[in-house]
């Protein structure tokens, strides 16, 4: 959705790398405003566009994508793609309809571009999961790639809400990620039980006193759904709000 930042330019280097010298690498830059519900941030969500298309430039970006709202949901739209196993946990249960919207307009992109291959980053895990549920299910012939997420030196993953958070809210974000390796820790260690670690986590969130939880969660990757013991390859995931910028980060726990 553009404000690109160095997550995003790791994404088209993956894609560099899938589609070879030879190959053509696009980018779209939409802020997609079917995925935003009422009261959510679309009106300020930054935009810098002359900005994003410099980086893309540099990176050796071969077509950049960025329709108007318009062009993509012409008068009396009126079709949605919608996905109803993984869509409505973690941050489907308080941003109902987001993942419609997050479906449809991939749809709509993929069957724009017709690319071979999509490059998706694992900070958002959930909507990768629904976008190669989406591809399967609909025989799309798109390879999903997953990259990894990147990070501050301080171990917050690379957002473009970032941008929004006061110095002192930015100051106290990073305990998102360092709440879920203590918990991970003490998985590893055979602290297993879920309940166990999820309120290791909350307790250790609530540590931030501008953090208020929108959930903690520890599931089954594959499924999303919440497992009692953390004694096999599971994804422990949360959501955080500080002030008005809600961040999401996971940790894949190896089995």
């Amino acid at each position: 959705m553009g404000a690109l930042h160095e997550g995003h330019l790791t994404l088209i280097d993956r894609a560099r790398k899938a589609a070879g010298s030879s190959g053509v690498v696009a980018v779209s830059i939409f802020v997609n405003p079917t995925q935003f519900g009422p009261g959510e941030d679309f009106a300020s969500y930054p935009r810098p566009f002359d900005a994003d298309a410099r980086l893309c430039r540099k990176r050796g970006v071969d077509l950049l994508f960025h329709p108007t709202p318009q062009e993509m949901y012409p008068g009396g739209f009126s079709t949605a793609v919608r996905e109803t196993a993984l869509s409505p946990l973690l941050c489907g249960a308080s941003r109902p309809g987001h993942f419609e919207g997050v479906c449809t307009v991939v749809a709509k992109l993929f069957n724009i571009l017709a690319p071979q291959a999509a490059v998706f980053g694992m900070k958002d895990f959930q909507q990768l999961a629904i976008i190669r549920r989406m591809t399967r299910d609909l025989n799309l012939p798109v390879e999903i790639i997953a990259a990894e997420t990147v990070r501050e030196p301080d171990g917050l993953a690379l957002s473009s809400r970032n941008r929004r958070l006061t110095p002192e809210e930015r100051g106290q974000a990073p305990v998102l990620r360092d709440a879920l390796l203590r918990a991970a820790a003490l998985a590893r260690g055979g602290e297993n039980g879920a309940r166990f670690l999820r309120n290791r986590i909350t307790r250790a969130i609530s540590e931030a006193p501008l953090a208020r939880i929108d959930y903690v969660e520890i599931v089954d990757p594959h499924t999303l759904q919440p497992v009692s013991r953390a004694d096999k390859a599971c994804l422990f995931a949360a959501a955080v709000f500080f002030g008005r910028t809600r961040l999401i980060d996971n940790l894949l726990l190896d089995a």
